[in-house]
């Protein structure tokens, strides 16, 4: 709150504060008009705003929906396997991701890595990680290793260091300094400063990104099929070659199904680490 006294006082310090409002409200104006701008290019280019060609398309997939009814559930016994081995995928990937993401981020965070070269090449290689889609992971790794769900669960928990490390280590970089400081005075070493003073205040926002990622990497898990890494996403390209719809329809209701329930096991197991 400003002092009437001080207004009295010391006018031009007013106006100016009032001119610098003004200008950071024109910058934010054309920073806002600039991002509003790409948008409507970006729309435009993919033929978002061609009312015509996507009224041409509406009915294409009101036919499509409607060849999927009735539902086909007489093969369910097979898909219980295949989703087994998707949820077994997503797990196993985010353990991966999670193993490889907390040594990465202590590298990759200001504050805990040994030397800025060390950071930068620790902020290198997650971005490299984060850049190469899951699907492109899964066919090298597939070329590589062959079919199954090796090859997904390799790509999922590649991909995922990328982000996993990248939010592990600014949780790391954000963490309260006071308990840090502690430690270190009391002689520890820079392994147990990192223990003592740090992995206590993140661990929960660990918990939470670890949640998400589980959730996110059994929802890429079903599409994992695509490339031949298994698991319910390979029968679901199994029923689109052939054009099976109300297969495609069932098991595409069975993957809801499981997302939710996956989705409602992460909320209580991130209820549970708070």
């Amino acid at each position: 709150m400003i002092d009437p006294l001080a207004i009295s006082q010391t006018p031009d310090r007013v106006n100016q504060l009032l001119s610098e409002e003004r200008r950071r409200r024109r910058v934010m104006t054309g920073r806002i008009t600039a991002v509003l701008v790409l948008v409507f290019i970006s729309l435009w280019v993919t033929e978002m705003l061609n009312g015509a060609r996507l009224a041409e398309g509406l009915p294409a997939i009101g036919t499509i929906m409607s060849e999927m009814w009735p539902l086909d559930f007489s093969r369910w016994k097979q898909w219980i396997g295949p989703l087994i081995d998707t949820v077994a995928m997503s797990i196993a990937g985010t353990a991966l991701a999670v193993a490889m993401s907390v040594p990465m981020a202590i590298l990759a965070a200001r504050n805990t890595s040994p030397h800025p070269a060390v950071y930068q090449v620790a902020r290198l290689i997650l971005n490299t990680l984060r850049a190469i889609p899951e699907l492109i992971m899964g066919i090298v790794f597939v070329a590589a290793v062959g079919f199954g769900m090796l090859p997904g669960v390799l790509a999922l928990g590649l991909h995922s260091v990328g982000m996993v490390g990248k939010f592990f280590a600014e949780a790391i970089e954000h963490a309260h300094p006071e308990p840090i400081e502690a430690a270190q005075a009391t002689g520890a070493t820079r392994m147990q400063v990192i223990t003592h003073g740090v992995f206590p205040q993140v661990f929960p926002y660990y918990a939470d990104v670890t949640m998400y990622r589980w959730e996110y990497n059994f929802r890429q898990s079903t599409v994992m099929g695509m490339v031949g890494a298994g698991g319910i996403g390979t029968e679901l390209i199994g029923s689109l070659r052939i054009l099976d719809y109300p297969q495609v329809g069932a098991i595409l209701l069975v993957i809801l199904g499981a997302v939710t329930v996956v989705d409602t096991l992460s909320n209580y197991l991130r209820r549970t680490f708070q």
